[in-house]
This record gives structure tokens, C-alpha cells and sequence, in this order.
């Protein structure tokens, strides 16, 4: 027994406890989205029809156009119900679609005229141009918009904290320090790559009939060189049509945009665990807010929910992405039907993605400098300009500076600023030498990180 209790009732917390988050999402990727871009499709298949020289068309009357686009661009809930009830009756998606849209047109055109809904089209043709619209049109209003704004924060904050000396750790060890600012700067510049191999991967659709061949359009009226007008029509809805295909599109460039999601997905990932460290290490304070609670047991903690929160729905897109990637360009033959079933979860990993991006937004809004735990942490790591000292001999000539270097400090634990004092005072290297190495500090041995 179905127990009606909205989104407490939901089975997948995208719909449920995120619900309010991705809201945005369901223009493209739900039940009524997907039934709204096939009728675009649909719709605008048979206007391009209508334009060729077809005998049945020559009674049309003028001027119809913007009416029957309407159908499709005011798609209502209730156009919805009527499809899904003759659904009921069809046991098929796109055929319920196809009377629906012949009875909304029945009043406007001549009955001769309604044949050619869904002319020659198998479903895929619909459903293979519906889809890549859909999240065409996602990525252009809602992905990059909200991806560009993640990278303008992140860019905001590297020149907030550009000035900010660091210590840096390869192998999780004390390493040459590094600037704040450069570290985060590392997200934005690999986002930025990434994002611009993903732009240039082309939404293709299908278009060609039952198996690909134009077999029912060309028997009907051989005289119409159809795979020119199904070229030109996918190029005017904003897409690149697939010459040869079987029954479906091959989702080849389908699989190559998932997995270019899933890079910036991982970067993001990567963000998320290195901010976590940084907040560990009290490199960074959370601002904290009236009211809320960080554990149900310990008052002190205010933990790191959001990159967290960020970093598990990460982690549950990816996994849905890749299996996505590596499941759809696989098909037995001619067609078989596990496409179908699994594109209608195309929308899980992108609201997974997106409530992770909010989490990312809101997580570095709660950041707070903490310039007091990272000078610490230079200051009791002077060991890390021991690069530096033994590159500068070596630049000037100095015997063996690295092997004197590793004697000083590797394995000897703890050394302090009068330890390097002290040996470069021991160097056999002019005064002013012994100045300039003395000059070198944790705080100031950052290369041109600033200027990055």
C-alpha cells in the first residue's frame, strides 16, 4: 500500500531530502521533462515535413506554425496525465505521445495531415534527439553557469590568500612551502582545462529510422533526399545528426561527456578532501551558526559537513557516470532495449553532482583564515629550507652542498632556525653569501607562488 508522504516518502534522497536542491533539474531529467522534449521533437519534425513539397500538406492552412509549436513549448501537466493514461492503453511511451499530439492537432490541420506525426520515426529517432537536447540545454542554463561561479569563488579566495606562506607536503611530509592562494589556484586551473575538452564534445542524435536506413521515408517518397533534410533538421534543433547508426544512436560522444564529467567530478573530489585535511590541521576555522549542532554527543565539534556531504555525492555520481559511460555504447545487434531503461537515470548522477556543488559553495563561504596554525607550522619546520641553502651553493660552486645538507638534517628530527644559523656560519663562502642564505626562510622561501 502506497503511503502518500511527499518527499519523506521518497525512495532516493535526490527526490527526498535534497528535493528542494534539485528542483532545478527537473526541466531536463524527469518523467514530464522527458515527455516535454519529445513533443518539441515531435512537434518540430512535423513542421520541417510540412516544408517539403508533399502532396498532403498543399490544403494546409498559413500561418500555423506558431499554434503548433505552442503545443510543445506550453506543455502542461495535463498534456502529461493524457499521455501517461494513453499509456495505459498502448503500453508505449512514445506511441501514447504520438496520439496525444494527433489529438491536440486534430482541430488545427487536415486529418490527411495527422499521418504524418511521427512519420517513418522508430521511438529512438524521438528519443535520441529528445535526450541530447535535454542535456544540452541542461549544460548551457544550469551546468557551466554553476560551474563558472565554483570557479569564480575558488579564484576569489586564491587572490584573497595569494600572500599567505604555507607549508607544503609531498608523501604527506614537511616540504618547500607554497602560498595559499597558489594551492587553491591549482583547482581553477585544472577545472578550467577539463571544462574546455568538455565543451568541445558534440551532442549527436539519431535520425534515420527503424534500423538506420531511411527504409519506411524512402519507400514513401523516394524522390526526397532524406538524409539531407534529417541533417539540416538535428542541425536546427542545435545538434549533430549521426550518419550511419544501427536502430539507436551509438552514444559514443554521450559515454565521452560523462566521462568528462566524471574528471571535474574527481577534481572537485580532490578539493573537497584536501579543504577536509586543511580544516583537520585548523589551517582553517568554520563559521558557526545559532542553533546548529556538530555532533549529538560532543558540543565542541563543528565538523566539515558540507565537503563531505560534497565528497560522498561526488563519489555516488562517478560511480553512476562510469557505468553509465561503459554500459550505453554496448548493444546487441541491430538494438536491444537496455538503453532505454538505463537512460532514464541519466538524471541521478547530475543531481548528485549538483547538490555536491551547492555543498562545495556553501563549505567555502564557512571558511575562515586560521594564519596563526599555518605560521606555526613554518615556524617549526625550518628544516624545509634546506632546499634552498644547498641549490644556492650549487649555483655558486660549492662542493657537494646537498650531501652537507643531508648530513644536517635528514632523520635528525626537529631542527631550529640557530641549527642553519650555525652551519652557514661553518661554510667557507664570503660574508655576504652567508647573509643571503641566512635571508632564506619558511616564510619567504615560495618561489614566484605569489605571482601564480
Amino acid at each position: 500500500m502506497a503511503i502518500d508522504l511527499g518527499r519523506l516518502g521518497a525512495l532516493s534522497p535526490v527526490d527526498g531530502r535534497y528535493g528542494h536542491q534539485t528542483e532545478a533539474l527537473q526541466p531536463f531529467f524527469s518523467e514530464f521533462a522527458l515527455m516535454h522534449y519529445r513533443a518539441k521533437v515531435e512537434v518540430a519534425y512535423w513542421l520541417a515535413l510540412s516544408k517539403l513539397p508533399l502532396a498532403p500538406f498543399q490544403q494546409l492552412p498559413p500561418n500555423l506554425d506558431g499554434q503548433l509549436m505552442a503545443l510543445a513549448v506550453d506543455f502542461s501537466e495535463a498534456d502529461a496525465m493524457r499521455i501517461k493514461a494513453l499509456e495505459q492503453e498502448t503500453n508505449h511511451d512514445v506511441k501514447a505521445l504520438e496520439y496525444w499530439l494527433k489529438e491536440r492537432m486534430a482541430p488545427l490541420v487536415p486529418a490527411a495531415c495527422l499521418e504524418f506525426v511521427h512519420f517513418g520515426l522508430t521511438s529512438q529517432d524521438v528519443n535520441n534527439t529528445a535526450i541530447p537536447l535535454a542535456l544540452k540545454d541542461y549544460a548551457e542554463k544550469l551546468l557551466w553557469p554553476a560551474l563558472d561561479r565554483l570557479m569564480a569563488h575558488l579564484e576569489a579566495l586564491s587572490i584573497d590568500w595569494a600572500e599567505v606562506p604555507m607549508l607544503a607536503r609531498t608523501h604527506g611530509q614537511p616540504a618547500s612551502p607554497t602560498r595559499l592562494g597558489k594551492e587553491v589556484l591549482v583547482f581553477v586551473e585544472r577545472l578550467r582545462g577539463q571544462l574546455t575538452l568538455w565543451k568541445a564534445i558534440p551532442y549527436r542524435a539519431k535520425f534515420g529510422g527503424a534500423t538506420g536506413n531511411f527504409n519506411a521515408h524512402h519507400v514513401a517518397f523516394p524522390e526526397v533526399d532524406w538524409v539531407a533534410f534529417s541533417n539540416e533538421f538535428v542541425r536546427q534543433l542545435g545538434l549533430e545528426r549521426t550518419a550511419v547508426t544501427t536502430q539507436i544512436e551509438p552514444y559514443d560522444m554521450l559515454a565521452a561527456w560523462l566521462d568528462a564529467h566524471r574528471r571535474v567530478n574527481t577534481i572537485l573530489l580532490d578539493l573537497c578532501r584536501d579543504v577536509w585535511q586543511y580544516i583537520s590541521m585548523e589551517y582553517f576555522l568554520q563559521k558557526t551558526k545559532v542553533g546548529e549542532v556538530g555532533s549529538s554527543a560532543m558540543p565542541h565539534k563543528v565538523n566539515p559537513i558540507d565537503f563531505e556531504n560534497a565528497e560522498g555525492n561526488l563519489g555516488l555520481a562517478n560511480a553512476l557516470l562510469q557505468f553509465l559511460s561503459e554500459k550505453l555504447p554496448i548493444s546487441r545487434l541491430q538494438r536491444d532495449l537496455t538503453d532505454s531503461t538505463v537512460l532514464r537515470n541519466l538524471g541521478m548522477p547530475m543531481a548528485h553532482a549538483w547538490i555536491s556543488f551547492r555543498s562545495i559553495s556553501r563549505g567555502l563561504d564557512k571558511l575562515v583564515l586560521n594564519e596563526v596554525a599555518i605560521r606555526h607550522d613554518l615556524a617549526e619546520q625550518w628544516v624545509v629550507v634546506a632546499e634552498g641553502i644547498q641549490t644556492r651553493l650549487r649555483a655558486l660552486g660549492y662542493p657537494q652542498p646537498y650531501e652537507a645538507l643531508k648530513e644536517l638534517t635528514r632523520g635528525k628530527g626537529k631542527l631550529e632556525q640557530a641549527d642553519f644559523q650555525r652551519f652557514i656560519d661553518g661554510l667557507e663562502v664570503p660574508a655576504e653569501v652567508k647573509m643571503e642564505l641566512k635571508n632564506i626562510t619558511p616564510f619567504n622561501y615560495t618561489g614566484i607562488a605569489k605571482l601564480l
